[in-house]
């Protein structure tokens, strides 16, 4: 009994020594454990953290931008030009996971809620997509067995081929509406808002749709705007335009646009004043991160930034002095069409500056259609360039002065100059020679001597004359004249705030004789912008000034009365002064004063009537025509332009007047309306000044009343009507 009693205990003994090394193997590999997820959860965080951060980020929560309200424009009164009509809006965003047929589900959903009519312009192609998304199945089951095992887009190309006129033609109204709010879901891109209805939008659809944005991802109501332009066709061309949501940003300047934050659907200025100050008006987008499920759909969206509407332009051009310049143009072109010849007569121009500031008061243009109708052709006073004749006779003049060839009291016999096997070329007064005129540059410029120009352009080229001697100059001279005629701006740019200036065409016959032409405008070719600010020059007395649209730049209007408080002034820019003493810049003057007032000044008797004096220098030019009509090319016609400036003493506008193509050289008279113009425009501008001296009207004022308020709200309910 004592022996069994003993080997008990030693049985429990053995068993004790088991449990704990077990425990102790447990333990062990539990320790190893954690300590692999420590270290994992050390790398993940200390290691990775960042780039799971940022993937995160990247995945969960995106930024998403929308367009905020261009800014407007005014003119130089604070007349609003274009301005913004709200318009409510109801728009989709799409994430980049969203499939097909999700947006097909949320489209069928917005039929229940909107009025959508079936889109026009709905391809074959759409409706096959649609009948393909909305018969899956049945699409699937006409691929072969082999072309089931095709990649995907080889696969869907086969469904696409496999879709009949019938089934397209089994599509009922509802589903072209549908296909129809589909196609402009799927116009935008990821995570970019587009309009899905943005006209007559009423607000029961508004509610409606608001009611039920939880059933609808990626759909919203908001406010879009469309641009109303308050006097129609003025300065239509010029003002420009701003792209649709479907045409976005220019094809040519994606790389740009994209490198300063633009999604490719973003609507941008197109063309001139819009897309000269794309960066001024465009404003800053808002911002709002929106957070995505693990199906890449739009769960929450919190504003980050509600942006800032753009900042608003202010013009220097007058409206008001525009639109009369306007009707005077058509006016007097309706003149000019009465009279015989004029079957190619098509278009006429006017340019109105500060000539000390640049601002450009006034650029009008008007051209006659196919269908005899009138239209706004401001752009081509600056876009087209025409043979300008004798009205740049200053600029010789000065060019000659420039270049040592003659001096200020330079005096030439007014003769036929004649070389050997040519014609005589002659001045329009004296073209027997039957008048022995001694003239010094004044007496030149009143009376518009061909003569005194040929032999100042003769001394330029250095060359002796000799009555039917030859002319031997270098052709050199041709580079040499245009190099003092660029000084006034003559044959470059001007430098104007807007896109696609040309600097009209140089003469490419290079017989030295032209070079008589050239001194009287009649190689060469020149816009009437480059006239203006050749004239400009003369009259503030030697400074080209760069011209400029924009007066300037104003923050956004917080009441709708008053325009915002001024953020930038524009500055007058001078390119150059003319090298000459300011004695022989007076001379010219003098010249351009007799041509107005002298007895024989070739625009006396059109300027009388007004309340200051003007100054200036008519021309008339010899030309070929190369307008629309191509089985006329060529045919011989006459330009004529005027350009001046008033008061004569302190000059406060300076204009150019172009009269292309007015009359054919067929014997046809002269209706003068290049200089009737000129005496309108003149008499607008001071009317305009006395009118508003006499209405105490102030535009110095910081805050300046918003002036046709009344004008804009009807062209805001035209746009919406």
């Amino acid at each position: 009994m004592k022996n069994r009693f003993i080997k008990k205990p030693n049985k429990q003994k053995k068993k004790r020594q088991v449990i704990p090394l077990r425990l102790n193997i447990l333990f062990f590999v539990i320790f190893i454990l954690f300590s692999a997820l420590i270290l994992r959860l050390g790398v993940v965080q200390i290691v990775q953290g960042e780039t799971y951060k940022r993937q995160l980020e990247e995945t969960d929560d995106v930024s998403v931008t929308k367009n905020v309200p261009r800014g407007v424009i005014y003119d130089r009164n604070y007349n609003l030009l274009v301005g913004n009509s709200a318009v409510k809006s109801i728009t989709y965003a799409r994430s980049e996971k969203t499939p097909p047929s999700e947006m097909i589900s949320v489209a069928k959903k917005l039929d229940k809620l909107i009025t959508v009519t079936p889109d026009t312009k709905l391809t074959e192609r759409d409706l096959q997509d649609y009948w393909i998304l909305t018969h899956e199945k049945a699409s699937l089951a006409r691929l072969t067995k082999a072309e089931k095992n095709l990649d995907g887009a080889k696969a869907y190309k086969k469904q696409v081929e496999n879709v009949t006129k019938a089934d397209l033609d089994s599509l009922s109204s509802e589903d072209k509406r549908i296909a129809t709010i589909y196609k402009k879901m799927t116009a935008g891109y990821a995570l970019s808002q587009v309009a899905i209805k943005s006209k007559g939008v009423t607000d029961e659809e508004i509610a409606k749709v608001s009611e039920n944005l939880e059933s609808l991802p990626g759909v919203d109501t908001t406010t879009d705007w469309n641009r109303f332009y308050t006097y129609d066709e003025t300065l239509r061309s010029i003002l420009g335009s701003v792209s649709t949501e479907k045409q976005g940003i220019p094809s040519d300047k994606v790389d740009y646009y994209l490198a300063q934050g633009y999604s490719r659907n973003d609507r941008v200025g197109r063309s001139y004043l819009e897309a000269q100050y794309e960066s001024v008006l465009a404003g800053q987008k808002s911002k709002s991160n929106s957070v995505l499920d693990s199906n890449g759909n739009i769960v929450e969206t919190v504003e980050k930034y509600e942006g800032s509407k753009g900042k608003d332009l202010v013009l220097s051009v007058d409206v008001e002095l525009q639109k009369k310049i306007e009707e005077i143009l058509k006016d007097n072109m309706r003149i000019g069409k009465a009279s015989g010849g004029s079957d190619l007569f098509d278009r006429a121009f006017a340019v109105a500056m500060d000539p000390y500031t640049g601002q450009v008061l006034a650029l009008a243009g008007q051209k006659i259609n196919d269908k005899g109708e009138y239209e706004d052709y401001s752009l081509g006073n600056f876009t087209t360039a025409y043979n300008m004749g004798s009205a740049v006779k200053g600029a010789t003049v000065l060019a000659g002065i420039m270049s040592d060839a003659i001096t200020e009291n330079t005096v030439f016999v007014d003769q036929p100059i004649v070389f050997k096997g040519t014609r005589p070329k002659s001045s329009w007064f004296n073209r027997n020679g039957e008048r022995s005129l001694s003239l010094n540059p004044v007496g030149a410029l009143e009376i518009s001597s061909n003569s005194y120009m040929y032999q100042t352009a003769m001394k330029m080229a250095g060359a002796k004359y000799v009555y039917n001697g030859p002319f031997r100059a270098s052709p050199e001279t041709f580079d040499k004249m245009r190099y003092y005629y660029n000084q006034f701006g003559l044959g470059v740019k001007t430098g104007i705030d807007l896109p696609g200036e040309q600097v009209g065409f140089k003469g490419d016959d290079k017989t030295v004789g032209k070079i008589l032409d050239f001194a009287i405008g009649q190689y060469d070719s020149y816009t009437p912008l480059q006239l203006a600010q050749y004239g400009a020059t003369i009259a503030n007395g030697g400074y080209r000034i760069q011209p400029t649209m924009l007066k300037e730049i104003r923050d956004p209007s917080t009441n709708g009365d008053t325009v915002g408080k001024v953020a930038t002034e524009q500055e007058p820019k001078v390119l150059n002064q003319i090298g000459v003493p300011s004695s022989a810049i007076k001379e010219v003057q003098e010249g351009f004063y007799a041509v107005t007032h002298g007895g024989n000044g070739t625009g006396k008797g059109y300027f009388g009537d007004l309340p200051v004096s003007v100054a200036g220098k008519t021309g008339t030019a010899q030309a070929f025509y190369d307008g629309p009509k191509k089985e006329s090319a060529m045919a011989g016609v006459w330009n004529t332009t005027f350009v001046g400036y008033a008061p004569a003493e302190k000059p406060e506008i300076s204009i150019a007047v172009v009269v292309p193509w007015g009359y054919r050289d067929n014997g046809s008279s002269d209706p003068k309306i290049n200089m009737k113009i000129s005496a309108q425009i003149f008499k607008a501008y001071f009317d305009l000044k006395e009118e508003r001296a006499k209405a105490g009207k102030d535009t110095s004022k910081v805050d300046q009343p918003i002036n046709n308020k009344a004008a804009a709200a009807a062209a805001q309910t035209k746009l919406n009507d």
